[in-house]
């Protein structure tokens, strides 16, 4: 599907994960290599902007993290990010330039792009949020179905295998997700959509839309 690929969701000058990304079709293939990836590049990365925190946290000196943020690696902050009071992130996480992590926010497998905002109570998992894509209060993505069967994308353009039994949400470049919402497993937006509050999504939501429910999803004008 089209709609679904790296270079039609993301800017990847706006992410230090874009090496990894660069090299594969769709974002979920990300998902088992991000560990490795920041094991990778966190020895390499400059020890004038960034410091080591333990074996596989990597931290920029400009980042402003909670003394009550709990941090597990592998793990790279990097400049002028924001880890908020009460985080907490589980690993495999990339944290872009100037993103924030709110309070009692949970972190796990995930690549987050420059600036994006998952700033109150949100559970990202399993997921890539691109650059400036913003969670309201209490939205999740939802990453493992009840069946446990393994993830499928499904969309206007037919369906994709994925071969991941956890699977969140790929967020487009600057999407906006509303309070309360949750991201079944395979959600895919498109960048510079709006999901209404209180929203159940499941599939692919087209570029500029606004998605108000499985059965209203429109163009923006």
């Amino acid at each position: 599907m089209e709609s679904c690929k790296i270079r039609n969701l993301y800017t990847l000058e706006e992410t230090i994960a874009a090496e990894l990304l660069a090299s594969l079709t769709y974002p979920w293939e990300a998902l088992p290599e991000i560990g490795a990836f920041i094991k990778k590049l966190g020895p390499a990365l400059d020890p004038a902007i960034y410091e080591q925190k333990g074996e596989t946290i990597w931290i920029a000196k400009s980042a402003t993290v909670a003394p009550t943020a709990c941090l597990n690696g592998p793990l790279i902050i990097d400049e002028e990010a924001e880890i908020r009071h009460c985080a907490f992130i589980r690993g495999n996480a990339i944290v872009g330039r100037g993103a924030v992590v709110g309070n009692s926010t949970e972190l796990k497998n995930v690549i987050l792009f420059n600036k994006v905002q998952v700033p109150h109570y949100n559970y990202v998992g399993d997921s890539v949020l691109g650059y400036k894509s913003h969670m309201g209060a209490g939205p999740i993505t939802s990453n493992v179905k009840s069946d446990k069967t393994l993830v499928v994308v499904k969309g206007p353009e037919g369906s994709i295998e994925t071969g991941l039994k956890k699977f969140g949400a790929m967020l487009g470049d600057e999407v906006e997700v509303g309070c309360g919402s949750v991201l079944n497993p395979g959600s895919v937006i498109g960048p510079h959509s709006n999901i209404y509050p209180l929203s159940m999504v499941r599939g692919v939501v087209p570029a500029n839309s606004i998605y108000k429910n499985r059965n209203e999803i429109v163009k923006k004008r």
